[in-house]
């Protein structure tokens, strides 16, 4: 078995390159400036519509996130649910598996396409059918997540001064709501909706928690759950605790500059036998043609594959710490 690139197949990935490209610049030139916009986060900007209840927009928001009108999963598979509903995609729970599907339709055909074998098509539908939805919905909840970390602190302030100016607690999360960005301001806006339609403020910050999956919300939840039980200055309260998240975020940063040269040279360990092998068969084509057809070949490379995984794991174990 051996691989020849052909021009054909660099006129075909120039072709999608350039869609992308041109799609790309299309959206630049046509999209309106983020500072244009009237409306902070999504949920600002579905109250701006007219003939819209706060219910209604409620509903709107959970269904959008891949949630029921109640703010339940509506799939069987509830770790599938929760890893869709994190990750921030807003277009529903219907478009997203019609998304799912129509990528892997396309990308199985494509393979089809270029290595003609139905073989190679049924082999890389677990990599394009479940693999690589799954690490891009992963992928887009640790950026999510990323950025609720770092607007938690500033929001956590915000309702500590408006408490400090004799605010009740739903009217400081409100105004989380308005004026912060998403993805925190949608986020306590639903809180403060489901607080208005009766939900206790415990409940609806564990909702949340539930959307969002932060590690450093159920030091929220604990605070308000233990000031709602025994009484005290929930302000105090609250300000120690955003201490506490720039805290960890600080330690964070730090870890993360520690371990950076682990990880890069992660990167390139894993990324230089990859790249190696494509040169050499985009150079010499017939370099590795007197080996496919021993077994023993197709074993060294799963031996090579074996081991590389397991160094990556071992480093990612290595520059990996919990805060």
């Amino acid at each position: 078995m051996s691989f020849e690139l052909q021009s054909v197949h660099i006129f075909y990935v120039s072709l999608v390159v350039s869609a992308v490209l041109f799609v790309e610049a299309g959206y630049l030139l046509l999209a309106p400036d983020d500072s244009a916009r009237k409306h902070l986060n999504r949920r600002m900007t579905a109250s701006g519509k007219k003939k819209i209840s706060q219910k209604d927009i409620l509903v709107q928001l959970r269904k959008e996130r891949g949630l029921d009108a109640d703010g339940n999963f509506v799939l069987p598979l509830k770790w599938l649910n929760e890893l869709v509903v994190q990750a921030g995609i807003t277009v529903g729970m219907p478009r997203v598996m019609m998304y799912w599907g129509g990528f892997f339709a396309v990308s199985t055909l494509v393979i089809l396409f270029m290595s003609g074998s139905f073989g190679a098509a049924l082999l890389a539908a677990p990599v394009t059918g479940l693999l690589l939805p799954w690490f891009y919905l992963v992928r887009r909840r640790a950026k999510k997540m990323t950025l609720f970390g770092k607007q938690l602190p500033e929001a956590v302030d915000l309702i500590t001064r408006s408490l400090k100016a004799g605010h009740p607690v739903p009217v400081a999360i409100s105004m989380v709501a308005r004026e912060m960005p998403d993805p925190i301001g949608s986020e306590f806006g639903m809180v403060a909706d489901e607080v208005t339609f009766g939900s206790d403020l415990v409940t609806a910050l564990a909702n949340m928690h539930t959307r969002v999956g932060h590690p450093d919300l159920p030091l929220l939840i604990s605070s308000v759950s233990i000031q709602s039980a025994t009484g005290g200055n929930l302000r105090e309260i609250l300000d120690g605790l955003s201490k506490v998240v720039r805290a960890r975020l600080k330690m964070k940063a730090k870890i993360r500059a520690i371990s950076a040269e682990g990880r890069i040279s992660a990167v390139f360990l894993s990324a230089m036998p990859v790249i190696l092998f494509a040169v050499l068969l985009t150079l010499m084509p017939d370099y590795y043609s007197g080996v496919w057809q021993y077994s023993e070949t197709w074993w060294g490379f799963s031996g090579l594959i074996f081991w590389l995984v397991a160094g990556n794991a071992m480093i990612l174990k290595m520059v990996s710490f919990k805060v």
